[in-house]
């Protein structure tokens, strides 16, 4: 079955790039485009709390937002947070955390996670004097094994961050036996979906993790970041506000103005997402991205790094191609106005762990709604004629 094409919803295709970039950022789907232009030009734009039609608008958008948003995570309403992206949500949730760490301490992370799940933890941990471990995955074949990162977890730790799947190969881990074991401790389970939201179905309750960040423009929207939690437990931690700021999650969290406008495409775009059916995503993403893996590994001299099949994994590749740097590679596919990523796409623990932080890192290209087996094609030529 050949899935509907998507690419008339996405204008920033226009200009006949391949876009293969989307693990850095996705192009925004027309509704979203049309949500920002439309509350910025309606006069609405103004802040919450106030006694006039403008205020209340920015009420309801915000009490909108975070329903939808939580439909698509399944969560409730009160558990979703808007911020500026997931690095700099992070980096605020950690300085908080920090605070309530000691001596003694341990904060269990992976090597297989984006910087921004590994060094915002560090940095808190580094103040505090507190341990911060880093469980390794399996070089040859991209898998997290649970038990690796369970075999870190005991009654020091207070924290397990772990990635929902990795940004740089793709890879799925088996979070359910991970936030068990750290519950049965008594740890928290921070998770980074930012790259998952866009290619799985999430439901936070049955996951039952803690916390759950995600980006809105990697999944259509504009850049924004969506944190998830229980309101109870970050009402617990010392977060850094002004006194004029609310007392409770969400707005304890939502540092200074909204941005509404991009929170009004957040909306749009998680509607859209919940209107495709995240099920037919997946599926419609993978009859694109397997034989875009199948052709890669086909190729002599291009090697996989990561899941060597479409199981397990998210439909981003990262690969290598032997006699040229992944900087020349990427140079190739983009004089044939193809764009893909190289180097560590900020996974540099996990580049490292393959050896490859030496070597200019990888070449990394991804699936998403709007990729065509025609553009799988055009990459897959540009790759042949460099072999």
């Amino acid at each position: 079955m050949v899935a509907t094409s998507l690419r008339h919803r996405f204008p920033g295709l226009r200009d006949d790039w391949v876009r293969f970039d989307g693990p850095a950022g996705t192009q925004m789907v027309d509704v979203a485009i049309d949500a920002m232009t439309q509350w910025a030009s309606s006069g609405r734009n103004a802040n919450c709390g106030g006694g006039f039609a403008g205020s209340d608008a920015c009420d309801d958008l915000m009490r909108q937002a975070r329903t939808t948003v939580a439909e698509l995570l399944g969560a409730e309403p009160s558990m979703i947070a808007f911020g500026a992206n997931m690095t700099t949500m992070t980096l605020a949730l950690t300085r908080a955390v920090g605070a309530t760490l000691g001596p003694g301490d341990r904060v269990v992370g992976t090597r297989l996670d984006h910087d921004a799940n590994v060094t915002p933890w560090r940095l808190a941990c580094d103040e505090a004097g507190a341990e911060h471990v880093l469980a390794p995955f399996d070089a040859g074949t991209g898998e997290l094994h649970p038990a690796v990162v369970i075999d870190l977890i005991d009654e020091r730790t207070r924290w397990v961050a772990v990635t929902g799947a990795s940004n740089l190969l793709g890879t799925v881990p088996d979070l359910t036996p991970i936030v068990s074991a750290a519950h049965d401790f008594g740890a928290m389970v921070f998770v980074d979906a930012v790259h998952l939201a866009p290619h799985r179905h999430i439901d936070v309750a049955e996951l039952e993790c803690d916390v759950l960040m995600t980006s809105p423009y990697k999944w259509y929207g504009p850049h924004a970041g969506v944190l998830c939690a229980s309101p109870a437990l970050i009402d617990d931690l010392p977060i850094a506000k002004v006194r004029p700021a609310g007392d409770h999650f969400p707005n304890r969290f939502e540092t200074g103005t909204p941005n509404f406008e991009a929170i009004a495409g957040v909306d749009a775009a998680a509607r859209f997402l919940i209107d495709e059916g995240m099920g037919e995503t997946s599926a419609a993403e993978l009859a694109v991205f397997a034989p875009l893996l199948d052709g890669l590994t086909s190729l002599p001299g291009v090697r996989i790094w990561g899941p060597p099949t479409v199981t397990g994994r998210t439909p981003t590749v990262a690969f290598t191609v032997e006699g040229h740097g992944p900087d020349e590679v990427a140079a190739a596919l983009a004089a044939e106005r193809i764009a893909v990523w190289a180097g560590h796409s900020y996974a540099v623990e996990a580049v490292d762990h393959l050896g490859l932080a030496d070597r200019g890192g990888v070449v990394r290209a991804g699936v998403v709604r709007y990729v065509e087996p025609d553009d799988v094609s055009r990459l897959l030529g540009v790759i042949e004629r460099l072999t």
